[in-house]
Order: structure tokens, then C-alpha cells, then sequence
């Protein structure tokens, strides 16, 4: 393989991983808004005094009961904030990688991930942390 080929698959790849940190990008950015709009219809659901309300699934408009109105909206929240926080930490990796590739240090702080509460009673009991 000559020096052109080399070049050119290199930039393919460089290319192809930055296309794939915009589209998980934009896609989280798609998944915040919706995650918004249902924390809005919660909202709006627990200030209503209405016993039914339209909900639209897809393209189709249904009209559900109270309850099975705010249960379907917290499990679509939850599957959002799941989503959302997988492709969070997958754009971690991603940027690494992109930056490995771009023969560039790793980003500071970037994959650091708070103290579980185990890690933070050890450290306190040790008296190296003190909670406030």
C-alpha cells in the first residue's frame, strides 16, 4: 500500500468516527427535547382536573385515563434518560478515539464518574472526606 492509500484510509476513518460523534451529538440533543416535553406533560397532567387526556403515540391520537396517561409518560422518561445517558457515555469513548486517532492527548476529566456512596462511607470513615 502506497503513502496515498495510507493518507487516504486514515482520513476515511478520522472522517467516519467524527460523523458518528455529530449524529450521537444531535441525537442526544433530539432525546433532551423530548425528555423536556414529557417533563412539561407531567406537569401539565398533575396541574390538570380532567380524568382523561389525549396523548398522541406515533401519528395516532388516543385518549387514555389519568393514570395510564402519567405511567406511559414516567416510562417513556425513563427509557429517554436510559437512552440518553448510553449514548453520553458511548460519545466518551468515541471522542477518545478520535483523538487517538488524531495522535492528540485524551481530554482531561472526560470519562471521570462520581463516587458511588460505598466508595464516599469508606472515605469518610477513613477521614479522608468529610460530607456537608
Amino acid at each position: 500500500m502506497n503513502d496515498q492509500e495510507k493518507l487516504f484510509k486514515y482520513l476515511e476513518s478520522v472522517e467516519k468516527l467524527a460523523e458518528e460523534i455529530l449524529s450521537d451529538r444531535r441525537e442526544i440533543v433530539l432525546l433532551d427535547k423530548r425528555r423536556n416535553q414529557n417533563r412539561e406533560a407531567l406537569r401539565e397532567l398533575s396541574k390538570s382536573s380532567q380524568n382523561k387526556h389525549w396523548i398522541t403515540v406515533g401519528s395516532v391520537l388516543i385518549k387514555y385515563d389519568d393514570k395510564t396517561t402519567k405511567e406511559l409518560l414516567e416510562a417513556d422518561q425513563k427509557q429517554l434518560n436510559i437512552d440518553i445517558n448510553k449514548l453520553r457515555s458511548e460519545l466518551k469513548v468515541k471522542v477518545n478515539n478520535l483523538r487517538d486517532l488524531e495522535m492528540q492527548p485524551a481530554v482531561p476529566g472526560l470519562m471521570l464518574v462520581p463516587m458511588s456512596q460505598k466508595d464516599t462511607a469508606a472515605m469518610s470513615n477513613a477521614g479522608l472526606f468529610s460530607p456537608t
